[in-house]
């Protein structure tokens, strides 16, 4: 089967409203609107997005709440070497970890109790964690979208994918310290979270909910339930929306708490994105302008901002904003740094493709080769779509991507360290929270159709042996097989 072929099969398909359960509210709150604006050196302009699904009700931050949904996304109101990891400590703040990813506060009155439940992608702990993650990764409908009729290949295509990465994959984990550092950062972003909303006045339990490791979003919600949180605010650690990463974890979140009448009474507010709040902007300013020192001649540096791409289809069929709202993150980042007086040359690239079907471009290792080759001799890489240090940004970056600059004619490296427990992002993601608190509701229970039922047995047979005999040709041609092992 042609790679062609395989990436059609591949494709995402709109996921309807009724999917993606609302948060529904009466009030809203309006902040400033910012315009859209591409960063530079990127081919990638704005787009609106559609407004055929459901009007859900979400806050995000310095954006009004009413927004409309695809799949999760959102509609903007705007014109529109190896690095040591063992023993390290990522956090700024010297708080230890908490079993069971919950940290508790005492001091909460009998009337009301805060919960604050942080979402994140998860890692595995251990090499021999490895291909049971990426199974859990890939059998996610939202990481790789099979349209409806081969819906039953979605874990044995998962299997396959992850088997067939493991090897690779062990090897980057084992060279970054045997494991993801991910869960222990991500303990130490909840304790210090917890202290600053302390600090305000706003007792909470905060809780970590993984999407593809423990603790699972099922252990978190079991937790939330058993400590009876009256409000629970909702805060993915992504700055940026992509139907892949919040949009996923939401939905897994959604579909418990629908389920349980406790919880779909629960009032519940969910931060979205909240790449244009200005604590996050200048906390990002502020790293790069510390690194920016460590060159000999800083304002010859290119500050180059790489961030974790999606598929095309993502963006251009699926309507997820990621694109538009990165582009627009490194705009308000370079505004700040002018501000400073810090004018140095720029762009964004995308890395950590997967897969036969197109990501999003420029992709990173062709975008370091380009600059190697146009005679840029120092480099400033920023990954921007990370708040916590991981895989990505201690093997991808720091050996793969700076071997290659240094092979490429790069002469100086540098890379901006992940934001982690950074005292003035971690106060910002309280005030966030805060924020978020007034616009609590209970989820909605609405029992709308969650896909189309085949109620013909015939028609459903027929569905099912048409799709069993192309998922042989799919997963048995030697065409498949060797694209897998050449691209996986």
């Amino acid at each position: 089967m042609e790679t062609g072929t395989i990436s059609r099969l591949l494709q995402p398909t709109k996921v309807p409203s009724s999917r993606f359960a609302s948060f529904t509210s009466k009030s809203s709150i309006c902040c400033t609107r910012t315009r859209l604006m591409p960063a530079c050196h990127s081919s990638h302009g704005g787009r609106e997005m559609n407004s055929d699904e459901r009007e859900i009700t979400v806050l995000s931050s310095e954006l009004t709440l009413k927004r409309s949904s695809v799949g999760g996304g959102l509609s903007l109101h705007r014109p529109l070497h190896k690095r040591d990891v063992v023993g390290k400590t990522f956090c700024s703040v010297g708080l230890s970890t908490y079993p069971g990813s919950i940290v508790e506060s005492s001091s909460q009155t009998a009337e009301e109790k805060i919960g604050v439940l942080l979402l994140n992608l998860g890692g595995p702990d251990t090499l021999h964690d490895v291909q049971p993650f990426l199974f859990n990764l890939f059998a996610d409908p939202d990481i790789i979208r099979l349209p409806r009729l081969f819906l039953f290949l979605q874990r044995p295509l998962a299997q396959l994918i992850s088997v067939l990465r493991a090897s690779k994959s062990k090897e980057g984990y084992a060279a970054i310290g045997g494991g993801s550092p991910l869960r222990k950062i991500t303990d130490e972003q909840a304790s210090a979270l917890k202290m600053v909303l302390e600090t305000k006045e706003v007792p909470a339990n905060v809780y970590i909910a993984m999407r593809y490791w423990h603790p699972f979003t099922e252990e978190a919600v079991h937790q939330i339930k058993r400590d009876g949180i009256t409000k629970l605010v909702v805060l993915p650690l992504y700055p940026q929306y992509s139907i892949s990463t919040t949009g996923s974890s939401v939905r897994a979140l959604q579909n418990i708490f629908k389920e349980d009448s406790y919880l779909s009474r629960l009032p519940v507010a969910v931060i979205e994105s909240w790449y244009q709040r200005q604590g996050y902007i200048k906390s990002m300013a502020n790293l790069i302008e510390q690194e920016l020192h460590n060159f000999t001649k800083p304002e010859e540096v290119m500050i180059f901002f790489s961030a974790h791409g999606v598929p095309v289809s993502y963006v251009e069929n699926a309507g997820d904003p990621y694109r538009d709202q990165m582009e627009e993150c490194i705009f308000l980042i370079m505004k700040e740094l002018k501000a400073r007086e810090i004018n140095n040359d720029h762009t964004l690239a995308y890395q950590s493709r997967v897969g036969p079907v197109q990501w999003l471009k420029p992709y990173t290792d062709e975008v370091l080769v380009e600059l190697g080759q146009k005679g840029v001799k120092s480099l400033l890489a920023v990954p921007v779509s990370f708040v916590s240090e991981h895989i990505e940004t201690l093997e991808e970056i720091d050996m793969e991507y700076k071997e290659l600059a240094l092979e490429s004619g790069i002469e100086n490296w540098g890379r901006v360290p992940a934001l982690n427990c950074t005292s003035s992002f971690i106060t910002d993601l309280a005030d966030a929270v805060i924020e978020a608190l007034p616009s609590t509701v209970a989820m909605s229970t609405s029992t709308g159709t969650e896909e189309e039922v085949d109620n013909d047995p015939m028609q459903y047979f027929m569905k099912m042996l048409f799709g069993a005999l192309l998922a042989f040709v799919f997963l048995f041609s030697p065409k498949m097989v060797s694209a897998f092992k050449n691209i996986l």
